[in-house]
């Protein structure tokens, strides 16, 4: 049994899920959300908090500030209440309204921007914002989740290591890409270790982390309205692309199942699927990282008439699928169906 003293001492984070099952292909998905900051952030969360405070960056008088679409903050809230920092996050009008609340409710400060900069988005307000906050005061810490190392280092330090340790025959691995930490951890992990780890970056329409035309996203977690300052684009094999109605359907068919994700993992899954689909899918091993539960997405993705006035009645409606796809720089084929089955997972 676990006692622990300190919230982010908690992290359940060798659990995956067979959705063979529900999806009709066999996918693993391992799922990051069972901590007491709900998500996989807490992974870099705590990761940059030991930095800065090893550095000396962070110090009893400082004032912990990050931009955030909603994850990342929760979890900097939780380790900042933890240990007695004050923190603010600062957000914009699609950060779910429980998260912000469960910012609030840990002590944090919550700054929303209601208007995008006409340019950058609303990331690039965000951006400006707490730029000037930084400038006005020296007080404030700005950890920068878009440009600290240590983002991606918690994830060749962690999540990486566990996929390997529990499928060590893997034939690819789909990563949800935002700020691109965990894709990059991931993929550095494998490449050194594994190389023939197909690494399949998943991203959502609109996004334009890896190229490509700005446009309306409505969910928070993933996508970018710029490129990913940690991004390396060498070390994805394939980037696929998913429509938001895609994720909402994937979120909805795992609901069916009794699995209630959030609109990040069900991005990654409907890309996943869609990538299944298009191979063939004897004998390999497949592992999809969930980023987040769906407890927050309550009053977005899971309420009726937000689905309704944002993406009309039909949104949840089987249809044609909208996913772009577009291969990595690296080139390399497809793994074609072989016995390479994890050895671990029949301890999934």
């Amino acid at each position: 049994m676990p006692v622990i003293s300190a919230p982010y001492a908690f992290n359940e984070s060798r659990l995956f899920v067979d959705l063979r099952s529900i999806v009709g292909h066999p996918l693993y998905l391992k799922c990051e959300g069972f901590n007491f900051a709900g998500s996989i952030k807490l992974k870099a969360a705590n990761e940059m908090v030991t930095a800065a405070e090893r550095d000396g960056i962070l110090t009893r008088d400082s004032i912990l500030v990050e931009s955030s679409s909603g994850n990342l903050g929760v979890a900097l809230s939780m380790i900042a209440a933890s240990k007695g920092y004050r923190f603010l996050c600062v957000t914009d009008s699609r950060c779910n309204l429980s998260t912000r609340l469960l910012m609030e409710a840990l002590g944090s400060e919550v700054h929303v921007i209601a208007e995008m900069n006409a340019d950058t988005g609303f990331l690039g307000a965000r951006l400006d914002y707490v730029r000037e906050l930084c400038a006005s005061d020296d007080r404030y810490v700005w950890l920068s989740q878009y440009t600290n190392p240590g983002n991606w280092l918690a994830h060749y330090r962690t999540t990486a290591p566990e996929i390997a340790d529990e499928f060590p025959r893997l034939d690819v691995l789909f990563i949800g890409a935002g700020t691109t930490g965990t894709l990059m951890g991931c993929a550095r992990y494998f490449r050194e270790h594994s190389p023939s780890v197909r690494i399949v970056a998943v991203d959502s329409v609109g996004s334009v982390a890896f190229g490509g035309e700005p446009g309306r996203r409505m969910i928070p977690g993933l996508g970018m309205s710029m490129r990913p300052p940690l991004l390396d684009e060498s070390y994805v094999d394939e980037v696929i692309k998913v429509e938001e109605a895609d994720t909402i359907r994937a979120c909805h068919r795992l609901a069916r199942s009794g699995f209630l994700f959030g609109g990040s993992t069900g991005t990654v899954v409907s890309g996943a699927v869609d990538w299944l689909n298009r191979h063939d899918t004897r004998g390999i091993t497949a592992v999809a990282v969930a980023p987040d539960l769906g407890e927050r997405y309550l009053d977005t993705i899971y309420q009726t008439n937000w689905l309704q006035d944002l993406y009309g009645d039909q949104v949840l409606e089987p249809g044609p699928r909208t996913t772009v796809v577009s291969s990595g720089p690296r080139g390399r084929a497809a793994p074609h169906g072989r016995d390479r089955r994890g050895g671990g997972a029949g301890r999934a």
